[in-house]
């Protein structure tokens, strides 16, 4: 609820601008009225001007003169001094944030924050809006955070030197909107269950994206779009939110085949690695601009053959290998993937990707629906 006190004015009224307009409306001149109550006219006109306050001895003197209570006077006086405290309070506290400001541009990207609409401009606000999505109480903490070791593995590449920083809030991003998220308990066990559902979901391809969350969510995985923002790379991130495992994609590439394979590697992720530690994070970047002893690690190449394989069992498909040794032709692969009942164009990108041609041509629509 908010009261008087939480209301602060642009400017504090003085009592004396209130008094002038008293004595015009009573059609009397300053020095009349300064001769009348006992003043020199130059302190009449700097208790109008707000350079002189009006005391008990003054109000009794406007409360003969003008009729008007000297109680109001005071009163009058008392929240002018109060406003006018509360302005300069208010001032310095402004001046504190855009100190502060300063400090935090230089390791938030701003222009991304500015598109998504989570900071307002105003640093009154946008600190503590910082403070909550970062998690922490004070700058230092801030400044340390790309030092932090799953973070500070982006400065390892040239490349990606100056990319950390937007790197980092994305992710604190996704982690911050996966807080507000709320499922139902996750169950490793119904692993088998879940796959077999995305499956399903994926060869239907209708309303894929809002399906896809959907069935996440009903098995207690948090699952967040977040589009990225410049010098950002990122693919997806995996991580523990509360009791719950939760996934963040930017869907860079609006193409079935990149959104399955993206998915089920973040999913590799929680199944082979986050159910046995809940402090971990995976952050997955383009693989043409990831280091490589972070896409060569065991947790990167297990998550890969997570994503092959339950994507497209792995007998079935050196089976089609075998007998399609030409691999990329369209009527063979749409054949193949009605027997495996998975999307066709997840079986061409399983393609693109062994035979390095992505830019054959192909009937096979991609475009998520």
């Amino acid at each position: 609820m908010t009261t008087t006190k939480d209301i602060i004015p642009s400017i504090a009224t003085h009592p004396g601008s209130i008094l002038a307009d008293e004595i015009e409306a009573n059609d009397c001149s300053q020095i009349d009225f300064a001769n009348l109550i006992g003043l020199k006219r130059s302190q009449l006109n700097e208790i109008i001007k707000g350079k002189r306050n009006i005391n008990a001895d003054l109000a009794l003197l406007l409360e003969k003169a003008l009729g008007i209570d000297a109680d109001f006077w005071l009163e009058a006086q008392k929240n002018y001094d109060l406003d006018k405290a509360r302005i300069e309070e208010k001032n310095k506290m402004r001046l504190e944030a855009i100190e502060i400001w300063t400090v935090i541009k230089s390791f938030i990207p701003i222009a991304f924050f500015k598109k998504v609409k989570i900071i307002s401009g105003d640093p009154c606000i946008d600190i503590d809006t910082i403070k909550g999505i970062y998690k922490v109480e004070s700058l230092d903490e801030l400044a340390i955070m790309s030092m932090q070791s799953n973070f500070a593995r982006f400065k390892k590449s040239t490349k990606l030197k100056t990319d950390v920083i937007h790197i980092m809030g994305w992710v604190k991003l996704v982690q911050h909107t996966a807080l507000k998220i709320h499922v139902v308990p996750f169950n490793h066990e119904k692993k088998e269950e879940l796959i077999a559902q995305l499956r399903a979901i994926f060869v239907k391809n209708e309303n894929l994206l809002e399906s896809i969350q959907n069935c996440l969510f009903e098995h207690g995985i948090k699952l967040i779009y977040q589009e990225k923002g410049e010098k950002t790379p990122v693919d997806g991130v995996s991580f523990w939110s509360n009791r719950n495992p939760a996934i963040g994609m930017t869907l860079r590439h609006k193409r079935v085949d990149n959104f399955a394979f993206t998915l089920f590697h973040e999913l590799g992720h929680i199944y082979e690695h986050l159910i046995n530690n809940n402090k971990a994070e995976f952050i997955d970047l383009d693989i043409k601009t990831e280091a490589d002893d972070y896409k060569n690690s065991l947790e990167e190449i297990e998550a890969n053959h997570f994503a092959q394989n339950n994507l497209i069992p792995h007998a079935d498909w050196i089976h089609f290998k075998k007998e399609n040794p030409f691999l990329n032709v369209d009527e063979a692969i749409i054949l193949f993937a009605k027997q495996v009942k998975i999307h066709p164009s997840i079986v061409r990108g399983r393609v693109c990707f062994e035979l390095n041609d992505f830019r054959s041509f192909t009937i096979i629509d991609n475009a998520i629906h």
